[in-house]
């Protein structure tokens, strides 16, 4: 045990040598240096309009984020011919510059990976934790620490038992599985890339190609990485079964919204681009009406007539009624009920009716606009005017207000009436005694 912590010991006897405090002065004057230039081109970055083409932005995101790194290696550099100028021992400061080379190196490496996932990757608002783990454990492995830091923490014992499972154990298994579950993201987006530019498939057949393959391939990768970690599960059984009962509770809303979105890609019922509402009434109710912008994993995107994007789960798209405006056919008819006064004549308001439409450039005039005469009603007589559209994503209520307000001009110059609910009231006085 005394060999395990020699280098830390070595390494309290340096720091109390005063040519090694002169060095950490330096180089302590370069990383404040270089954190102040790193924070300037953000400032800088923030405040200039993004390139319109993608790879110049991409390289513009790199450079800021790199920009620290970058002006290090200079500073440690010209700290170093200073120090060696003056004739005093640059052995730290070698080392610090083999620790900002691999940094940039790490840090420009996940980077690249970060983009190669994709913005909704959950590498994202991981980049800087994760390049500084790992220039962590390159850092341990320059100065010669790493060996003494693994020793102590094999020492740490998990799982008390006949099978050793250590605290290093873990942390290894942990870094060769996320190791294998990035390299199978990354191929997984490549296939998804590929799979999506094939325009001879149907653009829901290709998203559910996309997902499952996206959903195997991480799979097989955390598999992978498990197997490659020599981590053996069955000194885990009773932990794994614990966490395995609270995760069965806790993730089934997940888990049945997950396998509703399979079936949504597999059957077809619901595809990106459809117009839908949610309501448990049929014909052409227009309540929460909208239209599909993309199929996830645990949701269905809807937008609707105000741009407000709603993020529908899965599940009830499968246990609940949804009316599909365009599942086998876009056209759609419309019905606009009219009442009209006993005192008009209905085969002239009929004809009204059928003139209401024509002209509008979205109703269709095959199959043809119709009129009926429905019923007799208390207060007058009931029409309706039927018709066809083949656009319901761009609006059902904005054609019955258009057709609406021309029936009140035709009504108007005809001299027909719209009767108002009238009742009559008669009073009757007490009769006289017999």
């Amino acid at each position: 045990m005394k060999d395990t912590f020699a280098p830390l010991a070595r390494l309290f006897e340096d720091l109390a040598n005063a040519q090694t405090l002169e060095q950490l002065l330096g180089i302590a004057v370069a990383v404040a240096l270089a954190l102040l230039a790193g924070r300037a081109a953000r400032a800088a970055s923030a405040h200039r309009a993004a390139p319109s083409v993608p790879w110049q932005s991409v390289l513009l995101q790199g450079l800021v984020a790199l920009a620290a790194a970058f002006s290090a290696l200079p500073l440690l550099l010209l700290a170093n011919a200073l120090y060696a100028g003056l004739g005093l021992p640059t052995a730290v400061l070698d080392t610090a510059f083999d620790l900002a080379v691999a940094f940039l190196l790490v840090r420009a490496g996940v980077f690249l990976i970060a983009r190669l996932l994709g913005p909704l990757s959950w590498l994202q608002g991981w980049e800087s934790r994760l390049a500084s783990l790992v220039w962590l454990v390159i850092a341990l492995q320059l100065v010669g620490w790493y060996t003494a830091i693994e020793t102590a923490l094999e020492a740490i014992d998990l799982v008390p038992g006949k099978t050793h499972f250590s605290l290093w154990s873990l942390l290894k298994s942990f870094v060769v599985v996320t190791g294998f579950v990035l390299v199978s993201g990354l191929i997984a987006r490549a296939v998804e890339r590929r799979v999506m530019k094939l325009d001879g498939v149907a653009a829901s057949t290709r998203l559910g190609i996309s997902k499952f393959s996206h959903f195997s391939l991480i799979s097989l990768g955390a598999l992978l990485g498990v197997s490659a970690a020599g981590l053996d599960l069955t000194t885990l059984t009773l932990l794994t079964g614990a966490i395995g009962i609270g995760l069965g509770f806790g993730l089934q809303a997940i888990a049945s919204n997950f396998v509703s979105g399979f079936v949504l890609l597999l059957d077809k019922s619901i595809k990106p681009g459809d117009v839908i509402s949610f309501t448990g009434l049929t014909g052409t109710n227009t309540e929460n009406f909208g239209w599909v912008q993309e199929l996830r994993g645990r949701c269905v995107v809807v937008r609707d007539r105000d741009g407000v994007d709603t993020l529908v789960p899965n599940q009830n798209l499968i246990t609940s009624t949804v009316i599909n405006w365009s599942y086998s056919d876009r056209k759609v008819r419309l019905k606009l009920p009219v009442r009209i006064s006993y005192r008009d004549d209905p085969e002239i308001a009929l004809q009204l009716l059928l003139g209401a439409v024509e002209g509008n450039r979205r109703v269709l005039p095959d199959p043809a606009p119709v009129t009926r005469l429905i019923q007799f009603g208390d207060n007058g007589m009931d029409l309706e005017l039927r018709f066809w559209i083949a656009d319901p994503q761009n609006g059902v209520n904005n054609v019955r207000s258009d057709v609406n307000r021309r029936i009140w001009r035709l009504f108007r110059d005809r001299g027909i009436t719209i009767p108002v609910a009238q009742h009559e009231v008669r009073m009757l006085g007490r009769e006289p005694a017999a």
